[in-house]
């Protein structure tokens, strides 16, 4: 891993007593808990969700610049499911998918492999989560 000091961002969110904070208030929210179904709040799969999403967003737009002019019409949509494997512990499987106008399904492609090769999750890592990107039917979601 490369040194710390080369890194761009870093973020800090505490969760507790059913809500979760980011350090700089920019994500203030209840928690619903898979176990506890009365409550009402994000669920940790919307929240991997929209995590998988902006990151893979990021990864993507940076990707775009070398295709088109347009980065701005990149799109993530990203599916999370959580179940527990026959252990006992939890495994989310994560389908995540790119899209982007007036690009040809060769380009998206290409956006797609880059963007996978950007971000800090990898396809190929089965051991506790399955993650699959792919480009978006007919390039739009």
């Amino acid at each position: 891993m490369s040194d710390p000091s080369s890194w761009f961002h870093e973020a800090m969110a505490t969760a507790e007593g059913g809500h979760v904070r980011t350090d700089d208030g920019g994500l203030s929210t209840t928690l619903a808990s898979p176990l506890a179904p009365h409550c009402s709040g994000l669920t940790p799969e919307q929240l991997l969700a929209a995590a998988f999403a902006s990151c893979l967003h990021h990864a993507a737009v940076e990707a775009a610049k070398d295709i088109t002019d347009e980065a701005h019409t990149v799109q993530v949509r990203a599916e999370v499911r959580l179940g527990r494997a026959d252990d006992g512990r939890y495994q989310a499987d994560v389908h995540a998918s790119i899209a982007s106008t007036g690009l040809s399904r060769d380009q998206l492609a290409g956006l797609v492999r880059q963007a996978d090769r950007l971000w800090p999750f990898s396809s190929g890592d089965l051991s506790r989560h399955r993650l699959t990107v792919t480009a978006a039917e007919n390039g739009r979601h």
